[in-house]
C-alpha cells in the first residue's frame, strides 16, 4: 500500500459497484454466486465480476473478492472453477474465512493475495504473524480491538490491515458466532446468519431480572466520521464500510461521505478537520440505525453502544436516495481517445490508440487528489492487407469499423486512416484489429495506476483432491472400518468437576480451564498428587490446559504469569487446547523456548479453529497432529474428515456433551445492566431469557473481558450411537461448565440427567 489509506466499499450488486466507484472508492469487495458471507445479497455472476475488473481497473481501482465461508468437503473441489475466470481477469486480492480454502488458493493461484477475514477472529500481532508467514498480505482483524491493538497488529506482524469504519456491528467475535447455526440451521460461518442478535431478551442474574425485554445484543450503527484523523494516523492500510446487504445508494452515499473527509485531512490536516452537521445528517438518513457509535477503537465494551429499545433500521430518505442515483448509480464516462490506422497493401494493419490530449488534460490520470501527467498510447498489428479483386477498401469504411467502440471504456473523438494501394481488408479482421487495440489500451491505463491486469491461468489440479479421493472411498462403504474404541477426554472449568472427573478414573485427558489452573493452582496439584498416589501412577490421565476463548493485549500479563507457572508444574501439563490464534501462535512460541530435555508442548485446536475440509487438516498440520470436528458438520461429513485425517496420519476428537458456546463477546451484559464494577462483580454467571421463554446460560469472564453465551439445553450424543460409530473419531470429549460434581459423573456414565438436550447438527447439519 501507498501513503494515503484506501477506502474500501461494499458492493452487493453490479449497480452498487458502479456508485461506490463513481462516489470515490479506490476498491471495492463483492461477493459471487457461491462462498461469500452475505448468501442473501444480490450478488454478481461471473460475468458481471469480469466486468467490474475491467471497469475498475481501467480508472485505478481494486477488487476484492470474498470468499469468506467455510467450506464442506464436496464444495472445495468446485473452487479452483469458480475462481479460474476472476483470476485470470486479474482479480487483486480474495477475502478467506477457511484454513482450507487458504491453503488450496496459496497453492492453485499463485500469487492472488490473502485477505484474512474478520471472520478468522484476529485479535493481536501474533496470530497476524502466524497467518503473514502462511501467506496472508492483509488482515482484517476482530472488530472488538482497540485502536492502539490495530495499530500493534500494523507495526510488530508488518501486514497491511483493513479495519470497518461505517456500518452494522456484530455483538459476537466474527467467526465465533453459532447462534443463528445452532437454533436455526442458517450458519454465519455460511453466509446465512438469521440475526437472532436483533430479538429481544431478559437479562437475569439468579432468579433475579436485572431487565425487562429489550435488545441486549444488538449493537448500535459504527460511525468513525468524526474520528477519522485518529484512524489516519494510526497507519491502518485500508478503511473499510460495511453494506454488501443495502441499496446501491447506501454504498454511494456513505463512500462520498467518507471519501470527501480523507481528503479534507490529507488537504488541510488534523487542526483544520471539522464534519459538517449537515453531512453527519446525510449519513443518518441514509439507511441506518435510529443511533450511531465509534466501535470499539475508544473503549473496550459500554452500555452505550447497545440500542436496547430499537434494534431495526429506520426507513430511508426518498429524496436523498434519488439524488444518490442520479448523481453516482451510471456506468463511470468514457475515456476519450484518438486513433491511427495504417492500411497498406501487403503489410500488416497496424492501429494506434492515444489518449485525446484536448479531451482529458494533457493525458492526465487522477486517482483522488492526485493528478499526473502520462502519455498513454497502444499499438497493434492486424492481419496483412490483401490486393483488392474488385473495389478496394476505402479509409472511411476502415474508419467506421474502428469508430465502433460499443461496450469498451472508450469513446473515438478522431480516427485518421493513412491508406496505400488497392487495400482489402475482411470486416472480422478489421474488428479484431480493433478489439486488440482498444484491449491493449485499456491495460496500458490500468498499468498506469500500478494494476498489472490479466494473469495467465493457474495451475489446475493433476488430480482429484483428498477431498473428493476420500468422498468417493466412503461412498463404496456403509460406514467407516472398525477401529479401536475412542478414548474419552474431558474438560473441567472448576475445582468439584475435576475432583469428580480424577474419582471418575476412566480419561485419557483432562482438560482444565486455563483460569482455573491459575486461581486454584495448589489445590490442583495437591489433588492430582493424591490421584497419582492412591493409584500407584496407573490409569493417571495426562494433563493439559484449555486457552481463554479470546486472547487480546490486556491478556499479556495472564500470559507472563502463566508461563511461570508451567515452569514451576515441570511436565504436569503436556499441552494446551487452543481456541484462537493468538492462542496457537503464543504456544509455538513457548514450546521454542523449552528448556532441554523438554519437549515441545502439544497442541489441539478446539473447535472453533474450524476444521471443515481435508484441505484445512493440511493447513492445521503444520501445527498439529489433532483437531477437534466442528459442531456445524453432521455425522457424515464427520465421517469423511476423520477418514481423511488418519489418511494424513493425524487424529480427531469429537465433542459429544458439553453446552455449546453460542457466542463469544467483547460487550458485557452485566456492564448492560449496570452493575460492572459493583459488590456484584463475582458474579460471574448471568443468563438471557428469550421471548419464548428459553434461557441461555452466560459466563462473564472479568479477567478477559468477555461472556461466553451458551446453549439453553446440553449438546449431548448420548442417544446417537449410531452416528458416534460411523464418525469413528479417536477421542470422544465431555466440555463440562454448568454441572456440579455428581452430574458429570452421571453423564460420563452414561446416566444423562436431563430431561432436554440436543444432538446439535450431528444428524442434521447444515446448508
Amino acid at each position: 500500500m501507498g501513503e494515503r489509506v484506501e477506502l474500501l466499499a461494499p458492493a452487493g450488486s453490479y449497480e452498487a459497484f458502479l456508485g461506490a466507484v463513481n462516489a470515490g472508492a479506490d476498491a471495492v469487495y463483492l461477493g459471487g454466486q457461491r462462498f461469500g458471507a452475505r448468501a442473501y445479497a444480490d450478488n454478481f455472476t461471473t460475468e458481471e465480476i469480469v466486468r467490474a475488473l475491467c471497469v475498475a481497473h481501467f480508472y485505478g481501482k481494486r477488487i476484492y473478492l470474498t470468499v469468506n465461508t467455510l467450506l464442506k468437503e464436496r464444495e472445495m473441489a468446485d473452487l479452483f472453477e469458480y475462481l479460474m475466470p476472476f483470476y485470470e481477469a486479474g482479480l487483486d486480492g480474495v477475502i478467506v474465512q477457511d484454513f482450507g480454502v487458504f491453503r488450496y488458493i496459496r497453492e492453485h493461484f499463485p500469487g492472488l493475495p490473502l485477505h484474512v477475514s474478520t471472520q478468522m477472529t484476529v485479535t493481536g500481532a501474533r496470530g497476524a504473524s502466524l497467518l503473514k508467514e502462511q501467506g496472508a498480505v492483509r488482515i482484517v482483524p476482530a472488530r472488538e480491538l482497540s485502536l492502539e491493538e490495530v495499530r500493534k497488529i500494523r507495526e510488530e506482524a508488518g501486514v497491511e490491515v483493513e479495519s470497518f469504519i461505517h456500518g452494522a456491528m456484530c455483538y459476537c467475535y466474527s467467526g465465533q458466532c453459532l447462534f443463528s447455526s445452532i437454533l436455526g440451521g442458517r450458519s454465519g460461518n455460511r453466509g446465512r446468519c438469521a440475526q437472532p442478535c436483533r430479538l429481544p431478551y431478559e437479562i437475569y442474574s439468579g432468579k433475579k431480572q436485572l431487565s425487562g425485554s429489550g435488545y441486549p445484543l444488538s449493537l448500535k450503527d459504527m460511525c468513525t466520521l468524526e474520528y477519522l484523523p485518529s484512524l489516519l494516523e494510526a497507519g491502518i492500510d485500508s478503511f473499510k464500510i460495511e453494506g454488501r446487504m443495502k441499496r446501491p445508494e447506501y454504498a454511494a452515499g456513505v463512500t462520498a461521505v467518507y471519501r470527501k473527509y480523507i481528503d479534507l485531512y490529507y488537504r488541510e490536516g488534523a487542526d483544520v478537520y471539522r464534519v459538517e452537521p449537515e453531512d453527519m445528517d446525510r449519513l443518518r438518513r441514509l439507511y441506518i440505525r435510529s443511533e450511531i457509535q465509534t466501535g470499539y477503537y475508544e473503549r473496550r465494551c459500554g452500555k452505550e453502544m447497545v440500542t436496547m429499545e430499537k434494534p431495526g433500521y429506520e426507513g430511508c430518505d426518498g429524496t436523498l436516495l434519488t439524488e444518490i442515483r442520479e448523481r453516482y448509480i451510471r456506468e463511470p464516462e468514457k475515456m476519450p481517445v484518438r486513433m491511427r490506422a495504417v492500411v497498406r497493401e501487403g503489410e500488416p494493419l497496424c492501429l494506434r490508440v492515444m489518449a485525446d490530449r484536448s479531451r482529458t488534460g494533457a493525458c492526465s490520470v487522477t486517482d483522488g487528489e492526485r493528478t499526473e501527467t502520462a502519455c498513454l498510447m497502444a499499438e497493434v498489428t492486424g492481419d496483412e492487407v490483401q490486393t483488392a479483386k474488385n473495389a478496394p477498401l476505402s479509409a472511411e469504411e476502415v474508419k467506421k469499423r474502428l469508430c465502433k467502440t460499443g461496450d469498451s471504456l472508450l469513446t473515438v473523438t478522431d480516427c485518421e486512416v493513412s491508406m496505400e494501394g488497392a487495400c482489402f481488408v475482411p470486416v472480422r479482421a478489421l474488428n479484431e484489429l480493433r478489439r486488440t487495440a482498444v484491449e491493449a489500451f485499456e491495460a496500458v491505463v490500468s498499468e498506469s495506476f500500478g494494476i498489472s491486469g490479466r494473469r495467465q491461468a493457474g495451475s489446475r489440479p493433476e488430480k482429484e483432491s483428498d477431498i473428493g479421493r476420500g468422498l468417493d472411498r466412503l461412498s463404496q462403504s456403509k460406514e467407516n472400518d472398525a477401529c479401536e474404541k475412542s478414548a474419552v477426554d474431558v474438560t473441567a472449568s472448576t475445582i468439584g468437576q475435576l475432583r469428580a472427573v480424577l474419582a471418575w478414573g476412566g480419561c485419557r485427558r483432562i482438560y482444565i480451564d486455563g483460569d482455573l489452573f491459575w486461581e486454584s493452582y495448589g489445590e490442583i496439584m495437591e489433588m492430582a498428587g493424591a490421584a497419582f498416589r492412591e493409584r500407584n501412577a496407573g490409569g493417571m490421565p495426562v494433563f493439559y490446559l484449555a486457552l481463554p476463548y479470546i486472547l487480546r493485549e490486556r491478556d499479556e500479563a495472564y500470559l507472563q504469569r502463566l508461563s511461570k507457572q508451567l515452569e514451576q508444574a515441570g511436565t504436569f501439563v503436556r499441552g494446551f487446547l487452543v481456541r484462537s490464534l493468538e492462542g496457537l501462535a503464543w504456544v509455538r512460541r513457548i514450546s521454542s523456548d523449552c528448556a532441554e530435555g523438554r519437549s515441545a508442548y502439544e497442541i489441539i485446536p478446539d473447535a472453533g479453529l474450524y476444521c471443515f475440509n481435508a484441505d484445512a487438516l493440511r493447513f492445521l498440520h503444520d501445527f498439529t497432529e489433532e483437531i477437534t470436528l466442528p459442531y456445524e458438520l453432521n455425522a457424515g461429513e464427520a465421517a469423511h474428515l476423520v477418514r481423511a485425517a488418519k489418511e494424513r496420519g493425524m487424529r480427531a476428537t469429537l465433542a459429544v456433551y458439553g453446552r455449546i458456546p453460542m457466542m463469544i463477546t467483547a460487550n458485557c451484559l452485566k456492564n448492560t445492566a449496570g452493575l460492572c464494577g459493583l459488590k456484584e462483580g463475582e458474579i460471574r454467571r448471568f443468563a438471557l431469557k428469550d421471548r419464548r421463554g428459553s434461557t441461555f446460560p452466560v459466563e462473564i469472564n472479568c479477567e478477559h473481558c468477555y461472556n461466553i453465551i451458551y446453549n439453553c439445553v446440553p449438546y449431548s450424543l448420548h442417544s446417537a450411537k449410531k452416528e458416534r460409530d460411523r464418525i469413528a473419531a479417536d477421542a470422544l470429549r465431555y466440555d463440562f461448565t454448568v454441572e456440579d460434581g455428581a452430574q458429570c459423573v452421571k453423564i460420563l456414565e452414561g446416566k444423562f440427567p436431563f430431561a432436554d438436550y440436543t444432538t446439535g447438527h450431528c444428524k442434521r447439519g447444515v446448508d
